[in-house]
């Protein structure tokens, strides 16, 4: 059943009718269009459009409906109805008869979109954050497994200073607390409710548009009309805090894609999360971590197609806003699966604990040790980074690790180094020294692992 065929004489062409339903797409409102009908039921009972039967039985045939409907797509989509609202109006009147006719009184589809929206957006952030919360516990699960694992870390792609497994998982367990905040700031933000707003201007009917907020969760209503029927930057929050939130997956994709190589070598993926080549027999492709990687890119395309979408348009709603749920299903999609993925990845990680250590002696990565423990011994930090470079030098010739060098050769190139030298270069000693807050050493990640698991514990 068409809204709005009053006006018209003519039939909608048919090509015009399958261009024009949104019904594949916004099927998925089912349940907060559901919602925010029950709840102008109810206002719609203080200003005695509806008696209180008559509000009961409307309810009723909601949740119903819900019931019935709500996990057989199928049957809604098999539908010629143009979209999920008008969808479940036909099926309300069909039930109930005239009465269900009332539940429009003072309502229209602008308000009613934006709204449902909303309650989609805040339920399914709720279930967002809920997942990574979930990510940052396996992370905080390998991160108590690993603080002994010695890695080496990177600056450039170039084996810079050591560093454990513990302290990586904890880099990104603290980029997913961002997340988690941002994510927080969005329901903050989705707290007002457009219902009530009619088309443009506002509703004639003497309603509480403060207490139709609550009634769906809410904690009050926007304050324009004209804005808040056309208003979608609530979709700009949450694909933007999508997109920051997939930055962050694809750099830890592409850190294990790096640490699974073959140059690499020191993290094993799982058998049951990788795939082989159709060519080359002895392939073990990391699949999963390229298919995140690569999904981001899609979610930059939902925000950016949302911005694209709404810059040139007037006040107040324009049809273009049809396309919007789609470009925000398919990034929120993409990010909830991104993140259940991740965690699969984590959970079935192994780590090759003599190979990881040993590319982290390689890479001298106790260099900058040494050119402190010559600051200790009173020379300048820009001259020890010179006679340093010069003992990585010979030290490379040699086809030596720093700590395996003679005494002799240390004292050629600085006459003050003496025995002591040796008890920092072990890559122990470089962690156990970056003490400072948000340091590597044993002691700071004891504390970091401690903070992390007592907020789980308080998110849980």
């Amino acid at each position: 059943m068409s809204l709005w065929g009053g006006r018209f004489t003519e039939e909608s062409n048919v090509k015009f009718k399958k261009f024009n339903n949104s019904l594949n797409i916004d099927y998925r409102l089912i349940q907060d269009d559901i919602k925010s009908s029950i709840a102008w039921s109810k206002i719609l009972l203080d200003v005695k459009i509806l008696t209180r039967q008559e509000q009961q039985l409307i309810e009723k045939t909601l949740y119903w409906i819900s019931k019935k409907y709500i996990n057989n797509v199928k049957k809604i989509v098999a539908s010629e109805s143009e979209d999920i609202h008008s969808w479940i109006e036909t099926l309300l009147i069909n039930k109930i008869g005239i009465i269900g006719k009332k539940l429009y009184t003072g309502r229209s589809r602008n308000d009613q979109i934006a709204t449902n929206l909303k309650l989609w957006c805040k339920r399914k952030s709720k279930i967002i954050l809920k997942k990574i919360v979930k990510l940052q516990s396996v992370f905080l699960n390998q991160a108590y497994l690993h603080q002994n694992t010695i890695i080496p870390g990177y600056t450039h792609l170039q084996r810079a200073q050591p560093i454990t497994f513990s302290y990586w998982c904890l880099a990104y367990i603290e980029m997913l607390e961002r997340d988690r905040l941002r994510v927080l700031n969005v329901i903050e933000n989705l707290n007002y409710s457009p219902l009530g707003c009619g088309a443009i201007a506002g509703t004639s009917w003497d309603i509480n548009r403060n207490k139709l907020a609550l009634l769906m969760g809410f904690s009050s209503s926007t304050k324009n009309a004209l804005d808040s029927v056309s208003d979608r930057d609530f979709i700009i929050d949450v694909l933007s805090a999508a997109s920051i939130s997939m930055m962050h997956l694809s750099r830890f994709s592409e850190d294990l894609i790096f640490y699974n190589s073959g140059e690499a070598n020191f993290i094993e993926l799982s058998d049951s999360i990788t795939s082989g080549s159709s060519l080359m027999p002895q392939k073990k492709n990391p699949d999963v971590l390229e298919l995140i990687r690569g999904k981001c890119s899609g979610v930059y395309g939902s925000l950016l197609s949302i911005l694209v979408l709404l810059k040139g348009l007037p006040l107040s709603y324009n049809k273009d806003f049809q396309e919007d749920k789609k470009y925000l299903f398919q990034g929120i999609d993409s990010w909830i699966a991104c993140l259940d993925m991740s965690c699969v990845v984590l959970n079935n990680l192994k780590i090759n604990k003599i190979r990881s250590k040993q590319l982290a002696r390689e890479g001298y990565s106790n260099a900058t040790e040494l050119a402190d423990y010559l600051v200790n011994k009173g020379i300048s930090f820009r001259d020890a980074h010179h006679i340093v470079g010069n003992i990585v030098v010979e030290a490379i010739r040699q086809n030596k690790y720093l700590e395996e060098l003679d005494l002799l050769v240390f004292k050629k190139y600085c006459v003050i180094v003496e025995k002591d030298v040796y008890k920092y270069l072990t890559l122990e000693s470089c962690l156990k020294r970056k003490n400072a807050i948000g340091g590597v050493s044993p002691e700071q990640i004891k504390n970091s692992l401690d903070a992390v698991k007592t907020r789980l514990l308080h998110l849980s």
